[in-house]
């Protein structure tokens, strides 16, 4: 297990499918909320109209066993009165519950009148013609016309009661809620069950209360199934359990394919640079992918490193081959003077030691030097006047066979002095060794940035030649004797130390012919900021 999900890609997929997985649980909980608040609000008022119509009849004096009350199974309906009586119900309501009302068949002593207080007053209608005692005496051969006058005056009768009806009912909906005949906006709803003909479901409920004047205060429950919405939730559940999982198993697949997919190259380059790491072959290379993601940028970047790291060896190893190699010479000629020294002492040529010597120490300095710059010393941060330094290290050179003439301008930089001497030095010496007649040594500001330029009249540089010159133990002339040429290090050191300082150090043609060395460093900061 650990090792699974110590997988990019298994972390991936897993991360993915929580996720959604979480995703899906919230937007199916929040759906299924809105569907049965939805459903439940479509319930509600199908049952408070269920009740304000049994109330408008009520409120115009309809008897009780004149109600039409709903079907019990779409909308159970009970009535009761100020004391809690049950006055009306549905005729097919069995049980119920959730109203406070428990019965389901009328209290007979509730529905009979209080003595002293009339019926519910009916619509005012058009008095219906009675028949005239002659209409009445008439002979049976008239019979059958006074059975259709009849039949037709009952329809309409019947006719002009509904028409007022519908006046008185639309009349009580019209009048103020405190006045008798009132429906109250207000509404009580409740959760419950109802058995309706052998079958028992639930049901919300809606008590509407209405104000009659000779029945007083009734109340009015009516429900309205909770089938659908029940139905509908169940359902839309259903098919989240089974379509959720089955969509995280999609979703699942296609992450881990994809991941697959997109981590290939990184399994490429992994198995590539095991192979470079088992063979120690730094000239071999990962596989780029043709993309322009991550990936591809990684891969390039492998291979930068790799390209740099090869560079960086061999320049080791060569470095080293060539150390070695100028360390035998001065050291195989040190040893044969002395070996000659100490067999025959009058032949023994102790100036040729002493400047073996001398070339070895310089030779062992310019290697430290070198493997401190390698390993990132970094210079000091002290203020240094290349002006002031020029004249100082000009003023120690006895021995140069070209005098040295000098344009300097005051400028100031920030490093190691020390380090900054071996540079004007070496490229002195090295203007020394191939001028003519004259070594010019010039200081000044360029902008941002101190300049030290030392020019000879010498043969120059090739200008294919300009950069191979500042590569370690690299001499132009193969030809010339180490004592003239010396190892080869001087340039490479102070190119080195250019660098390490913020600065370049490259080489051009000088106008009078000859070379020109430029070394750049960065004008120091005023003083206090």
């Amino acid at each position: 297990m650990r090792r699974l999900f110590g997988s990019v890609r298994a972390r991936a997929t897993v991360g993915a499918t929580v996720v959604v997985a979480l995703a899906l649980v919230a937007a199916g909980a929040a759906v299924l909320l809105s569907l049965r608040a939805s459903l439940i609000d479509q319930a509600d008022a199908q049952a408070e109209s269920a009740a304000r119509k049994v109330a408008v009849r009520l409120a115009v004096g309809t008897a009780y066993d004149k109600l039409e009350l709903p079907d019990g199974e779409d909308n159970p309906v009970q009535v009761v009165d100020e004391k809690g009586r049950l006055v009306a119900a549905s005729d097919d309501l069995e049980s119920v519950t959730g109203t406070g009302v428990s019965a389901v068949r009328p209290d007979p002593a509730a529905r009979t009148p209080k003595p002293g207080t009339s019926k519910s007053p009916k619509p005012s209608t058009s008095p219906t013609p009675k028949p005239t005692p002659t209409e009445t005496d008439s002979d049976d051969a008239d019979d059958s016309d006074d059975a259709d006058d009849s039949d037709s005056e009952s329809e309409a009768a019947e006719d002009r009661r509904e028409a007022a009806e519908d006046a008185a009912e639309d009349a009580a909906e019209d009048a103020a809620e405190d006045g008798p005949g009132a429906i109250s906006d207000r509404t009580r709803v409740s959760e419950g069950s109802a058995r309706v003909d052998g079958e028992t479901a639930d049901y919300r409920f809606v008590a509407v209360r209405v104000d009659t004047e000779s029945r007083g205060e009734l109340t009015i429950h009516a429900g309205a199934p909770l089938a659908a919405e029940q139905s509908a939730v169940k359902t839309a559940l259903t098919a989240m359990l089974i379509g959720f999982p089955v969509l995280l198993a999609v979703i699942a697949g296609v992450t881990w394919l994809v991941t697959r997919r997109a981590l290939r190259p990184v399994d490429a380059i992994r198995a590539e640079m095991a192979a470079i790491t088992a063979s120690e072959d730094l000239a071999r290379r990962v596989p780029e992918p043709d993309t322009h993601d991550e990936i591809a940028r990684l891969a390039r970047t492998t291979n930068e490193t790799l390209a740099a790291l090869q560079t960086s060896v061999e320049r080791q190893r060569r470095f080293v081959a060539d150390a070695s190699h100028e360390l035998r010479s001065p050291i195989a000629s040190l040893r044969t003077q002395l070996e000659v020294g100490a067999a025959h002492p009058d032949l023994l040529d102790v100036p040729g030691a002493v400047e073996d010597t001398v070339r070895l120490q310089e030779l062992a300095a310019d290697l430290l030097l070198l493997a401190r710059l390698d390993a990132g010393e970094k210079p000091g941060q002290g203020r240094v006047d290349l002006a002031a330094l020029t004249r100082e290290e000009l003023s120690q050179r006895t021995g140069d066979r070209v005098a040295v003439t000098t344009e300097l301008k005051s400028v100031e930089v920030a490093g190691s002095r020390g380090q900054l001497a071996r540079v004007l030095g070496n490229l002195v010496t090295n203007a020394q060794r191939h001028t003519r007649s004259r070594v010019v040594v010039t200081t000044r500001a360029d902008g941002d940035w101190a300049v030290l330029e030392v020019a000879d009249d010498g043969d120059g540089v090739p200008p294919q030649e300009r950069e191979r010159i500042f590569e370690r133990f690299v001499r132009l002339d193969d030809a010339r004797s180490r004592d003239e040429g010396g190892a080869g290090l001087g340039l490479a050191i102070a190119r080195d130390v250019a660098a390490r300082h913020g600065g370049t150090l490259t080489v051009d043609g000088a106008p009078g012919g000859g070379a020109v060395f430029v070394l750049r460093l960065p004008v120091a900061e005023p003083r206090g900021t």
